[in-house]
């Protein structure tokens, strides 16, 4: 049973990391009400609370010390840093809020707000339904494709498939979609992390495709320190 934190690497003067199942918090993390939208919520003030964040699926803040996060259990969730001006932000990055170019939107915000530079920004991105495992129906695809994302990239038919869970029909990369957003926002393709971390494969991280929807979340933060 691994309780360790999964930990991430985005510099000095901050902290980012997403627990495991069995992980427990080390200090309160802002969460809100997520509805796989792309509203934006700015945390300007330490302690606010999740009926506060109703219906945002994003979270930044300059505030040095309060950590924010979004709660997944396949859905991407993308950690983002800017050590220039400061500024962090939390994206919970489903295939719904990922057709909404949800991690485009924030880095734009980012800018437009703070005063940041794209190619400043760091990112990563934590575990999450990875492209073998993210079947999906033909409709799914067609809506990534009417929001013009780059299908020869992110999309792929594997046919009839094995018999096995997940095997043949259309997939999704959720990782090569969110990262080409972030480089479409502008971003350094060298300053994104991916994880990698399949969390319906992985047991270690929660997966309602594999559990249910009814099961536990990951918690994904990041605070200045």
């Amino acid at each position: 049973m691994n309780t360790e934190l999964l930990t991430y690497n985005l510099g000095e003067g901050v902290e980012a990391f997403s627990t495991r199942r069995y992980s427990d918090l080390p200090y309160p993390v802002i969460q809100g009400h997520q509805i796989h939208e792309a509203r934006v919520a700015f945390i300007d003030r330490p302690g606010m609370t999740r009926e506060e964040l109703e219906g945002y699926d994003v979270y930044v803040t300059t505030l040095k010390g309060v950590a924010i996060g979004v709660r997944t259990a396949d859905c991407v969730p993308v950690l983002l840093y800017d050590p220039v001006k400061k500024v962090v932000a939390a994206v919970h990055a489903g295939w719904k809020g990922t057709v909404l170019h949800i991690s485009e939107k924030t880095v734009e915000m980012m800018t437009i707000k703070y005063g940041c530079h794209a190619e400043d920004i760091r990112a990563v991105l934590g575990p999450s339904i990875g492209p073998d495992s993210f079947q999906v129906g033909e409709e799914v695809a067609e809506h990534f494709k009417n929001a013009d994302f780059p299908m020869d990239q992110i999309w792929s038919f594997q046919g009839m498939g094995d018999g096995s869970p997940m095997s043949g029909g259309h997939h999704i990369d959720l990782w090569k979609a969110n990262r080409w957003l972030l480089e479409k926002a502008g971003m350094k393709p060298e300053n994104i992390q991916v994880s990698g971390i399949d969390s319906y494969t992985t047991e270690d991280f929660f997966s309602a495709r594999r559990e249910g929807t009814h099961c536990g979340r990951t918690i994904n933060s990041i605070m200045l320190v």
